[in-house]
């Protein structure tokens, strides 16, 4: 994994491992190589970027599986005990998810974490931001490009995530906004049992049917959420045409409360309650079709 270079933000490379390296060893080297890049970040005038990096490290207890300092920045960060996991999500950021940003990602991710460990221990939480997302006032948040690529990166990272996590493991995905649009491109295996599409502006996708997974499809939006004002239109490869939340897509329907657009995750709230309850394989409330 890799994330373009910038000037500046200088940073090392991130670390090389062997096939089937075990969770603890990458956690030790990408947890150095953090610390190394928040020192060069330090060394170069760049101090808000090295005390988020340092916020990231989490007191030396962070546990990254990989992580690319440079430019924007990718991260892939574990919440719990992969290796003994039988329940792993793997949450799939939107636009302007960055090192800068990370904060609030992280966040989502330890609030899903505690809330499914309370009532399953066995569970991890995978917050992977494992590509270059678009800016939320951009064109590039208009078209698939940057999901084709992240899909490239997300289908075999959850392979490998398989076999790292506990015996006969479910998987799954979690995707907000335009994550969405990167999990509907992502040809999942077996070990994927759920894909989630919450606060999306669409995949691309005419129907549920049609998406790369044998998973079942979820899909839910809050009704604070703005994306709901969105067109669900395509044309020549501008926007993403039918809307997940739409009985036509074919997606099964869970309620998000009065969610907005970045409250899903958000501890108390009927989303995250039923979100956990996709991952746990017990029954989410059932969305109320809107009006």
């Amino acid at each position: 994994m890799s994330a373009a270079a910038s000037p500046g933000v200088p940073a090392p490379a991130p670390a090389v491992f062997a096939e089937g390296a075990a969770p603890h060893d990458r956690y030790a080297a990408n947890l150095a190589n953090l610390a190394e890049a928040a020192r060069m970040a330090e060394d170069a005038g760049r101090t808000g970027r090295a005390a988020k990096l340092r916020a990231m490290e989490a007191a030396g207890a962070a546990q990254f599986l990989a992580f690319d300092g440079r430019g924007r920045g990718r991260a892939v960060e574990v919440f719990g005990d992969l290796e003994t996991a039988d329940r792993v999500t793997v949450l799939v950021p939107g636009s302007d998810t960055t090192l800068d940003t990370y904060q609030r990602f992280r966040a989502g991710a330890v609030s899903l974490q505690q809330r499914l460990q309370a009532e399953h221990p066995r569970s991890a939480v995978v917050a992977w931001l494992g590509y270059d997302t678009p800016g939320t006032v951009s064109t590039t948040v208009l078209t698939a490009d940057r999901a084709d690529e992240a899909a490239a990166e997300l289908g075999p990272f959850l392979d490998r995530l398989r076999d790292m996590a506990g015996p006969g493991s479910r998987l799954s995905l979690l995707c907000h906004s335009y994550g969405s649009v990167v999990c509907a491109r992502t040809s999942t295996g077996p070990a994927v049992v759920d894909m989630v599409l919450f606060g999306s502006p669409g995949t691309g996708a005419g129907s549920a049917r049609e998406l790369p997974t044998a998973a079942r499809v979820w899909a839910g939006r809050g009704n604070g959420d703005w994306i709901g004002n969105v067109p669900h239109v395509r044309l020549g490869g501008i926007g993403f045409g039918t809307d997940p939340v739409d009985p036509a897509f074919g997606a099964r329907a869970f309620a998000a409360g009065a969610a907005g657009h970045s409250d899903y995750l958000k501890p108390g709230t009927e989303s995250l309650d039923n979100l956990a309850a996709i991952v746990l394989g017990t029954t989410p409330a059932p969305e109320v079709p809107h009006a």
